[in-house]
This record gives C-alpha cells, structure tokens and sequence, in this order.
C-alpha cells in the first residue's frame, strides 16, 4: 500500500549483441559499485541493469515493509518487465547472490545464465547455531556504524587484510547513509534486511537451478552472518568460502566453479582485471557446464 522508488541504471552498450546483463548488489553495496563490471560488460555488447533494491542505497527505505527475498525478486523482475527485458545473465554478489537464486528459482525461464559471485546463503547460520537477535537488536547495532567500522570490516573480509586507496570511495559511500537527518532510517531498514537474511536461507533449494551458473569464489572470503554472536568454536567453522564454494558447486546440477585462492569477498574490486577476465570467459561458453 505504499508507493516506493526503486533507483536503477540501464547502460546500452555502443554495438549490441542482444544480451542482456542484470547486476544485484550485496547488502553492503550499491549499483554503484558494480561500475567496472558495468563497464566490462557493456564494452562486451551487453546491455546492463543494475537496480538499487528498496531498502538500500538511492531507492526508497519504507519504515515498514515485508521485506523477503521473493519481493525482492518480485520488485526486480517487475522492473524488467517495465523495460521489455524477457531474459536476462543475473549477476548476483553477497546478498545479492541470495536474491539471484531467489529470482533465478522463481523466474527460471527467464534466466539465460545465472553468476553467483561470493553469494552469502551457502549455509544456514541459524541451523548452525549462530543465535538469533530481535530487529530491534539489530538497529542498535546499525546505529553505530562508522567509516572506520566498515573500513575494519572490509579489510578484514573484502580484500583479505589488504587495502588500497581506491577502496575508500566505498567505504564512504556506505558510511555516508548513517550520516545526518536519514541515518535512523537507513538503520532501521539494514536491520529489517539483515532479519531477512539470517532467516529466509536458499542453501537448501540449490539443486533446483536448471540454467547454468557460473559460481566465483573468493577463497580468502570469510562471511557469514552474525559470526561475532556465535561462540567462538562455531566461530571459527562459518564463513569457510573454499569448502561452501565446492559443496555448492556439488549441488547445482549446472555449475562451473571458479576460486581465486587469494582474493576475499568482493574480487571484482579487489582484482578487476582477472575477474573479469574469468567473468566473460564463464559468460561465453556457458553450454559446457
């Protein structure tokens, strides 16, 4: 009953294939960040979606929303059908990844390929044990993030305890929606979106992906979340991206599995180069998975 904006980029590319690309962001990204795949893709003849799914970034963060993975989903391929895009390659990051097997699940004829780069979801944190915590638990925590907060984090988890200037860009592009007048707001939809992550896990419908996908794994990548609320023996087993990729890999009846050993969870940005490399190398051949 509400009526919500839904930001998005749609980027034609200069000599067309045909193809079309839609990119999902991860719950600590934007469209935004997508922009060398964006421009990768599109210099390969695709045309290119990237939305900003509501509750994030420029689109709308409703006070109250029934947020879920399906309307999500829901929401996206509205927008393409709002732009005459019957199918589409999905490229999901993170939490994006989720929603791309979501969407994939839900709309299975209308996906060409589906990209699955360090998707969070590969296992189910609550069935593992890592506890449970009220929206309202997870709004007090939103409320004290920071620029140096995310910087930590990143670190640690994106680029594998390595940085470069150019990650700043980001970090300040996140921070910058927990400052001023909409900061309460903006923490209280991360709050609704982490409670729907936490809860609504995919890990179990794998084996019904019928389109190839392309599964890109960080190995450095540690995610997995509510980690610092498990006890510190369950601690140290989540967030094993070499064994979730090859375990995932096992249960998608279509999958190529692509590691890169050093990189963590965001390699499009830690090394665009061979990333993309392997992305458009996985884009071509997609009959021979």
């Amino acid at each position: 009953g509400q009526a919500l904006e839904m930001a998005y980029m749609d980027v034609k590319p200069a000599r067309p294939t045909g193809r079309v690309a839609v990119l999902l962001h991860g719950k600590n990204f934007c469209a935004a960040t997508w922009q060398t795949t964006i421009t990768t893709l599109v210099e390969a003849g695709y045309r290119v979606i990237a939305p900003d799914q509501i509750g994030f970034c420029k689109s709308s963060k409703p006070a109250q929303y029934q947020f879920s993975f399906q309307q999500l989903a829901g929401n996206t391929h509205a927008l393409l059908e709002s732009l005459g895009v019957e199918r589409a390659t999905v490229i999901g990051h993170s939490t994006g990844g989720m929603l791309g097997i979501r969407y994939a699940l839900m709309y299975p004829s209308q996906v060409d390929q589906l990209v699955l780069v360090d998707p969070i979801g590969l296992e189910d944190w609550k069935a593992r044990g890592v506890p449970w915590q009220s929206v309202d638990a997870w709004y007090q925590r939103e409320l004290q993030t920071t620029a140096e907060r995310i910087r930590t984090y990143e670190r640690a988890t994106y680029y594998a305890g390595t940085w470069e200037p150019g990650y700043d860009r980001w970090v300040q592009m996140l921070a910058g929606m927990y400052r001023g007048a909409g900061r309460a707001q903006v923490a209280w939809d991360s709050a609704l979106l982490y409670d729907m992550i936490y809860t609504q896990p995919v890990v179990y419908e794998l084996g019904a992906l019928r389109m190839p996908v392309l599964l890109m794994i960080g190995d450095k990548d540690t995610t997995a979340i509510g980690k610092d609320l498990a006890p510190a023996e369950l601690r140290a087993k989540l967030g094993n991206y070499p064994a979730l990729g090859k375990a995932a890999a096992a249960q998608i009846p279509h999958a190529k599995l692509v590691e890169f050993p050093d990189l963590g969870h965001a390699p499009q940005i830690q090394a665009p180069e061979r990333f993309h490399k392997a992305l458009l190398e996985g884009l071509q051949a997609p009959s021979t998975y």
